[in-house]
């Protein structure tokens, strides 16, 4: 009678051995990763919530809004030129992010594959101005600014063109870095092989070395365009033209005086200025990828 009487609870004691035995090799993962993926929602659902509050106040925000609405979205594009702020950055990120990506690409391959008198001291050269943030110089930068408006105001102060070419000069250098130490670990007899059947530079470069270090120049592509569109402080000193403003400086004067009252409309445009980053990670997703796989297998 015993024996029967034991057999329930032996169940359950091993029932409960099984679930200490899973919670503490595989359950507390799932625990970790709910935790991190709740933490990681919470200020978009924030921020979601305050979008579609219709009193568009801070103070009356709440996680779960009262009485949805699109209203601040319609008093975003109303009252504000958000669309030329949109498409000013818009531009200014694919141009700059093209650019530097292209320039530094050619800079890589040229430290990489090539020999030439001042190699290392231009390399040193790049990683040491790498090491003062572009804002140390804004005071001599705003100087030059100033008489290159004078003369070409085209590429002068509330223009794109101007912000660009500040941008690529601090892009260059870590881009060119990044490159270069994945230019070094392809092999040099891809080089050597193509230039013995009579490949030039240009060919060995474009249609030997570009294809293959395709997942660094999306990694690279995707920072320069995220830096590009999210950059703050020299576009607010250089764009002062409400129609030449880029998203993080009009975005900012919604805030930087009625804080309270703009939240809603803050928060509107912030999930609209999510969306292109979003995509350029869309695209650019399966080069990181397979980058990444590629990578982890030897040979």
């Amino acid at each position: 009678m015993s024996t029967y009487s034991d057999a329930p609870v032996a169940n359950r004691n091993v029932k409960g051995r099984s679930r200490n035995r899973w919670f503490t090799q595989v359950g507390w993962r799932h625990l970790v990763g709910v935790l991190a993926v709740a933490f990681s929602l919470f200020p978009i659902l924030f921020v979601l919530s305050a979008a579609l509050n219709p009193l568009g106040t801070l103070s009356s925000t709440e996680l779960v809004p009262t009485g949805a609405s699109m209203e601040n979205f319609t008093n975003l594009f109303e009252r504000t030129a958000f669309g030329h702020w949109f498409l000013n950055s818009l531009l200014l990120a694919g141009v700059a992010s093209f650019a530097s990506i292209f320039l530094s690409a050619l800079a890589a391959y040229a430290f990489s594959r090539m020999r030439f008198a001042g190699r290392r001291v231009g390399l040193l050269s790049l990683l040491l101005i790498q090491m003062f943030p572009q804002f140390l110089a804004i005071v001599a930068i705003f100087l030059i600014f100033t008489t290159v408006t004078d003369l070409w105001p085209a590429i002068g102060f509330n223009t794109p063109w101007g912000l660009f070419l500040l941008y690529m000069g601090a892009a260059l250098g870590a881009n060119t870095w990044l490159m270069k130490g994945f230019f070094d670990t392809l092999p040099k007899e891809l080089d050597e092989s193509a230039t013995m059947d009579g490949a030039s530079h240009a060919q060995v470069f474009f249609r030997i070395m570009l294809p293959l270090v395709a997942p660094i120049l999306a990694v690279t592509g995707l920072l320069a365009f995220i830096g590009s569109i999210n950059e703050f402080l020299i576009a607010n000193v250089f764009l002062t033209n409400t129609n030449s403003k880029t998203l993080a400086v009009g975005m900012f004067g919604l805030v930087a005086g009625e804080r309270n009252n703009n939240f809603g409309i803050f928060a509107a445009g912030t999930l609209l200025t999510a969306i292109p980053t979003v995509l350029v990670f869309q695209l650019l997703q399966r080069y990181i990828v397979s980058g990444l796989t590629a990578g982890a297998v030897k040979g």
